[in-house]
């Protein structure tokens, strides 16, 4: 497993809100070790057998704490991740419609923290036996030596969920999100699995809009050994239009799908036109 671990100690801002509260109590179930929630304003609360508290810096005062993950709206989501950055290790922010500028500002002080950011508007990191960072419906992940990195939610949950029905299971998968400007890049997941024991088998899913998939096609030449298998989706979306996600968008003749499996096949990453293909491309590996 990758960056979520049995060593990993989570908070959760904004636990007290409606996505929040309900999150918290299925990555508890899930086994996932949250050892706290932040909400400013609710401090002295209790969340089930956890505490609730005004601030990050009144967390780290009394116990060990190494990741967060953001369930705060919107407007406030910059403020809530730049106190998650200064202190804590891993960084989550499931929230959704970010402004670019505020993403921008966030990418920034993490680079400048060295702060591993997930998201904005992603599903988070599973790691099927030690738990999950996300919204992520459990029943569909398995134990098992599949990588999944994916820049769609509900694609890594087709893959997850085709992988573990044809009796296999994953390692970790990670949703990086689908907006224009986000933390991790797929080149770092890919060298994470890379270098991860867990991990035997690779799979990509991007999308068209932006060059996150011909960038990481050309990392993947150079530096990664294990097989990788990949997905784009939005084949036969129209040029110009956003589709779905705000990243999703084509300029002319780049981030098209045609344009990344290109790059990726050139990178002799096997790429499937559609996700029961990747079974098949797996067990031929075995």
């Amino acid at each position: 497993m990758i960056f979520l671990d049995k060593d990993t100690k989570c908070l959760v801002q904004g636990i007290t809100g409606k996505q929040g509260s309900f999150h918290a109590e299925q990555m508890l179930d899930y086994g996932t070790n949250i050892v706290a929630g932040v909400t400013p304003g609710r401090g002295g609360q209790k969340f089930g057998p956890i505490n609730v508290y005004d601030s990050i810096e009144e967390v780290t005062e009394e116990m060990d704490v190494n990741a967060s993950i953001i369930f705060v709206p919107a407007p406030f989501a910059k403020d809530a991740a730049f106190e998650s950055i200064k202190h804590l290790d891993l960084v989550v922010i499931i929230t959704e419609h970010i402004p670019v500028h505020d993403s921008m500002q966030i990418m920034e002080y993490a680079r400048k923290k060295g702060t591993t950011v997930i998201g904005p508007n992603t599903p988070g990191i599973i790691s099927p036996g030690i738990g999950k960072l996300g919204i992520m419906p459990t029943h569909i992940f398995n134990e098992g030596n599949v990588g999944i990195v994916s820049r769609s939610g509900t694609l890594t949950y087709e893959f997850a969920s085709q992988i573990t029905g044809a009796g296999m299971g994953q390692s970790t998968c990670i949703g990086i999100g689908g907006d224009p400007v986000v933390g991790l890049d797929f080149s770092t997941v890919l060298k994470k699995f890379e270098d991860d024991p867990d991990t035997d088998y690779m799979v990509m899913i991007g999308e068209i809009g932006g060059n996150a998939e011909e960038k990481a096609a050309k990392y993947i030449e150079k530096n990664i050994s294990k097989p990788v298998m990949a997905f784009i989706s939005g084949t036969t979306a129209p040029p110009g239009k956003k589709m779905g996600h705000a990243g999703a968008i084509i300029e002319g003749n780049s981030g098209t799908a045609e344009s990344k499996i290109n790059a990726l096949e050139s990178a002799g990453v096997q790429v499937a036109r559609k996700p029961s293909e990747i079974i098949n491309m797996i067990k031929e590996f075995k």
